[in-house]
């Protein structure tokens, strides 16, 4: 099916109710696909494994290596595997494998005590109030962005390139007052060659204890040694350029910086700053470019619901500045792209000890998995669950249910930086989308993978024209 012809719109003049935008989604698996062939498509996109039974019904009971394996599609089960009984799930050995040679033991990592240290040390820097000092540095950036985009004029523009760049100057500004004209692509160049080579599991990442190192294993070692050597280099950059003696606290280094555990008062050492420097920026700037993208994509498809959120912009606007509290519809729009594609498509968690969930017994080291990109289409839990409808996250739409809906997670491991992102993504959409109309270039649909995060199989071509 063609873009054309998945959208269809009320012809002018009528009023006959318009259908909403159906984005193309990849083919689902078949569900009598081996054990085997579910390993090669991994490798490709975890999405292109599930077959139509993960997206109707309630739990899918399977295999894995020997152990069982739980697909968990309710929230009341979701709910006792986040919530009630957090502690007796943790990661996956694959997935400290691919997680920790970029994030070292930092909040995204760690389990245990180490966990509850650094949250609650960190909790500070993430309030509403902390982060509306940052929101300067990020408004800064999008401008920037803005006006380097009218520059381009009718020229084809990569949109996520564009989006890269600017969240990583956003990461850049508010972890450390620094702009990222220098470092950028050296991060970028990390980011992308850690993605390309080491992020996706191989068989041995997943067979393997973690005690075992796997083949891999050696080059993230090496890919550590030189990234941990580059964050050391940017924090003791930011320390030279110092502050002013007596100013306020100005960006996240000087408030992680600052932070002390308030049971113990103890401070990070510096791997261990290093550590949560390098989770900020890579879990932050990652994650909200590929939503940006995903949202002017939508928007590109969906003209009528651009030219909405356009006119919100407009409307809200006080002398050119937004107010971030009027931008309902902008707001519902990035809810909605993080319904359709979650930033993290699959959490993972091993059992510590044996359970029960959903009246089914769980061994230990039994694997579960509740993948967001799965919930949030699933057939039993959402109207329509695979169009692009904003409204379902405005009144008078009933919220969703808190475990039916899960972009950032839920309970005691809820990103910490959840305000944060959706400040900074709704502040750029608004921007973006108010000043200029995008348009695809490239009819082709653009699919969605699941490597990390949800990532689009190719960068489409668009154009801007000033509104």
């Amino acid at each position: 099916m063609s873009i054309a012809e998945a959208h269809h719109a009320a012809e002018p003049g009528t009023s006959a109710p318009r259908r909403p935008l159906v984005p193309p989604s990849p083919p689902r698996a078949p569900d009598t696909m081996t054990a085997l062939g579910r390993m090669t498509a991994m490798r490709k996109s975890a999405i292109a494994t599930w077959g139509q039974r993960a997206y109707e019904e309630d739990v899918i009971q399977g295999s894995f290596f020997g152990r069982s394996s739980f697909i968990l599609n309710t929230p009341d089960a979701i709910r006792h595997v986040l919530v009630d009984n957090y502690e007796n799930y943790t990661r996956t050995p694959a997935g400290i494998r691919v997680l920790r040679p970029m994030l070292g033991e930092g909040l995204l990592t760690a389990e245990g005590r180490a966990w509850k240290y650094q949250r609650r040390t960190l909790a500070p820097a993430f309030t509403p109030r902390a982060v509306a000092t940052l929101v300067p540095h990020m408004i800064a950036a999008i401008d920037e962005t803005v006006a380097t985009l009218r520059e381009k004029g009718s020229a084809p523009v990569d949109l996520r390139e564009v989006m890269q760049r600017m969240t990583l100057e956003i990461a850049g500004r508010t972890m450390f007052s620094l702009g990222m004209d220098r470092h950028g692509p050296t991060l970028r160049d990390f980011v992308v060659d850690y993605g390309e080579r080491l992020a996706r599991p191989h068989f041995l990442d997943l067979l393997l204890p973690l005690g075992w190192p796997s083949p891999q294993d050696f080059s993230r070692a090496r890919f550590r040694r030189r990234w941990t050597r580059f964050i050391a280099m940017l924090m003791a950059e930011r320390r030279a350029a110092g502050k002013k003696e007596g100013a306020p606290l100005r960006d996240l280094f000087d408030l992680m910086e600052a932070a002390r555990d308030p049971e113990t008062g103890e401070s990070f050492s510096d791997e261990q700053l290093g550590d949560q420097v390098a989770t900020m920026i890579l879990a932050g700037h990652e994650t909200t470019a590929t939503a940006l993208f995903w949202a002017l994509y939508l928007l590109a498809l969906d003209p009528v619901a651009q030219d909405e959120l356009a006119d919100e912009v407009q409307r809200v606007s006080a002398d050119g500045a937004l107010d971030i509290d009027r931008l309902k519809f902008t707001r519902a729009v990035i809810d909605e792209t993080m319904r359709l594609y979650p930033p993290a498509f699959l959490i993972a968690r091993a059992a510590a000890a044996p359970d029960t969930i959903a009246g089914l017994p769980v061994r230990k080291r039994d694997v579960i998995l509740i993948a967001p990109w799965l919930l949030h289409r699933h057939e039993k839990l959402w109207h329509d669950p695979n169009a692009f409808i904003p409204s379902r996250f405005m009144s008078p739409s009933p919220p969703p249910d808190r475990f039916a809906y899960l972009p950032f997670g839920v309970g005691a491991r809820v990103c910490i930086g959840a305000h944060f992102a959706l400040v900074e993504a709704t502040l750029a959409l608004a921007r973006l989308i108010g000043t200029f109309r995008v348009e695809l270039l490239d009819k082709d649909p653009v699919m969605p993978i699941g490597v990390v995060t949800t990532q689009p199989d190719r960068s489409p071509m668009f154009t801007i024209s000033p509104r």
